[in-house]
């Protein structure tokens, strides 16, 4: 039972989450309030508040053990870990930070974004995504919940990437076709 609340909750989470993504949603925020300056913001404060339930379910719902991997290759995947957050740090710090958060919007006019083909955006195309389902699958203590979240998240993951190329096509057109031929998606070399 635990697995379906949770992956129906991580389904409207999901839904929630890609239409407020969606140029329509900000479109209707933008006739319904105005200026959406702080949309961004907005956004990113909801999506990360309205995750905690579901953080709260993985922890509360009756749970097993899948599996526990044993010292010292538990050691290595949390040296892993470590790793994918400095990575995510560095990828973060590639982009328009500031515009990524949505702070920057609080004090200039939003303007279209620069396409970012540097540093980690060079092996792949979206590196955010790679380096947090990397972090996420290194955990060396899996349950049931765990689990399922991390399969909900990353097929969400995957089909979020999918909405998102069709959008920085149609933002930076032949520019990102060019670089989507030279640059892999997620796994540098592969996909």
């Amino acid at each position: 039972m635990s697995i379906i609340i949770l992956l129906s909750t991580l389904a409207v989470w999901g839904l929630v989450h890609s239409f407020l993504a969606s140029h329509l949603a900000k479109d209707l925020f933008r006739l319904r309030m105005g200026d959406a300056d702080y949309y961004r913001l907005a956004y990113n404060l909801f999506a990360g508040l309205s995750f905690l339930p579901i953080l709260y379910l993985m922890e509360s719902l009756p749970d097993q053990v899948v599996y526990e991997i044993p010292s010292p290759w538990n050691l290595m995947m949390f040296g892993g870990q470590l790793f994918s957050i400095l990575m995510l740090l560095i990828a973060f710090l590639q982009t328009d930070s500031l515009s990524f958060i949505g702070l920057r919007q609080l004090f200039e006019k939003e303007k279209s974004g620069a396409l970012v083909t540097r540093g980690l955006y060079r092996v792949v195309r979206h590196p955010l995504y790679t380096f947090g389902l990397l972090f996420v699958w290194l955990t060396s203590t899996m349950t049931q919940n765990t689990l399922t979240v991390y399969i909900g998240a990353t097929i969400y993951t995957l089909i979020g990437a999918y909405f998102e190329e069709r959008k920085l096509l149609v933002e930076f057109g032949e520019a990102y076709a060019e670089y989507r031929r030279k640059t892999a998606l997620l796994i540098p070399w592969l996909l």
